[in-house]
């Protein structure tokens, strides 16, 4: 053998070595360091910080893990798809029972800038981190670190390296304009070649397919063992947001869009039972069309009892359109840099998009308004008892006091 090969040998040999010692490393003494065994995402000011792309001659630890390992980028960083969706239109048709019933307006506003922003936001986030701190007040899991939460509940965490954004995404709440606005950061997604560069352009279709983003439970898969250090040092470096709305009202859009609209996988896998369950029903249509043409729908009261049921949680955890916001983003674990609401939308949207210094390029969507109102709560909750009521306000308590909604008094009193 040359002394060339044998240098060559030598080379590769010390360079497997060295990754895999630095891999020891961090799965035995990174996790263990002291600052991610503290609250890893201290108070921070609402400017964002810069991603580390944006940042000459400074690589990002997935550059350096990257390079280390040999890994393609077009392998690791997310969003570099190459398939081209067909063109179709994302907005609904005018007068549609679709349009109708999820309460879509497309009309285009200018957002008010509101008195006091950046106060109104610092209060919601002290709200946040008191309750999170205050021992007196409960819930489960409220005490866990973020080591305990499994992969699988870290799946509505939305990362954009680009920009360095984590988004986590609450059904109901303006979710499918804020993803949409996320591909566009992050291009994960191409129409014939090139990003998209309008919100409104992506499909619906393609806007909910989990492939099309890159979210923390799929972590494991990029970078095992090392996933739960990279997550620590995301919720560090990066911007952190999500939405949130009133949970009563946010159930009412649910049932709405999930039961009074034609879905065939809602229907088979939650109407049915339901039916059966709370409505006596025994023989069954096998198909949504059949079944609302036979008059045959879950109502509200079957939604509520079907929610307020020991038995439904043992079998699953709850869908993700009607499960608390604190199961879906972990509030008292990851702290958010920013909280917004869909009742203050336009306001909220407007100064994200200025805060991340995305705004001259890139606007959200017009605004998407859903006729949910709060003042219809009582005439939804007529007809349900008031011992319901009260089981169902303690379900959702802790999204009302987190997020700073008030106790729905008039519904539950005598």
């Amino acid at each position: 053998m040359t002394k060339s090969r044998l240098f060559r040998l030598w080379l590769v040999l010390g360079s497997v070595f060295t990754v895999l010692l630095i891999i020891a490393y961090w799965d035995s003494v990174g996790t263990a360091h002291s600052y991610l065994r503290t609250p890893f995402s201290r108070p921070q000011p609402l400017e964002p910080r810069p991603s580390p792309a944006d940042k000459e001659g400074e690589a990002s630890v997935d550059d350096f893990l990257e390079k280390l390992l040999g890994a393609s980028t077009k392998n690791i960083v997310p969003g570099r798809k190459t398939e081209q969706p067909p063109p179709a239109s994302s907005r609904p048709a005018p007068g549609s029972m679709e349009e109708s019933v999820r309460g879509y307006d497309w009309s285009s506003r200018d957002a008010p800038q509101g008195p006091d922003l950046a106060g109104r936001q610092a209060e919601r986030r002290s709200v946040l981190r008191d309750f999170c701190a205050n021992a007196s007040f409960v819930f489960p899991a409220k005490e866990r670190s973020f080591d305990d939460i499994p992969n699988y509940e870290l799946n509505h965490l939305i990362v954009d390296d680009r920009h360095g954004v984590i988004y986590c995404y609450v059904p109901k709440v303006a979710c499918t304009n804020w993803k949409r606005v996320m591909i566009v950061l992050s291009q994960s997604l191409l129409d014939r070649g090139a990003p998209y560069r309008d919100p409104l352009d992506i499909p619906r279709e393609h806007v909910h397919n989990s492939s099309t983003h890159l979210t923390f439970n799929k972590f494991w898969r990029r970078y095992g063992k090392l996933s739960r250090h990279l997550m620590k040092v995301k919720l560090q470096k990066y911007t952190k947001f999500l939405f949130v709305r009133d949970p009563f009202v946010r159930l009412i859009s649910a049932f709405r869009s999930k039961f009074e609209l034609e879905n065939e996988d809602f229907y088979r896998r939650f109407a049915v039972p339901m039916l059966r369950t709370y409505a006596n029903r025994t023989s069954l249509p096998a198909s949504v069309s059949e079944a609302f043409g036979a008059g045959l729908k879950v109502s509200f009261r079957n939604f509520i009892q079907y929610l307020l049921d020991p038995r439904t949680e043992k079998l699953a955890p709850f869908n993700e359109h009607w499960r608390q916001v604190h199961r879906l983003c972990h509030p008292c674990q990851i702290e958010y840099d920013f909280v917004g609401k869909l009742e203050t939308l336009d306001q909220d949207a407007a100064q994200l998009l200025r805060l991340l210094k995305v705004d001259q390029r890139l606007h959200f969507p017009p605004s998407y308004r859903n006729r949910t109102a709060s003042s219809w709560e009582e005439d939804w909750f007529a007809r349900i008892p008031l011992a319901w009521r009260r089981q169902l306000y303690k379900l959702y308590e802790a999204d009302f006091v987190l997020f700073g909604y008030p106790k729905p008094e008039n519904l539950l009193r005598d």
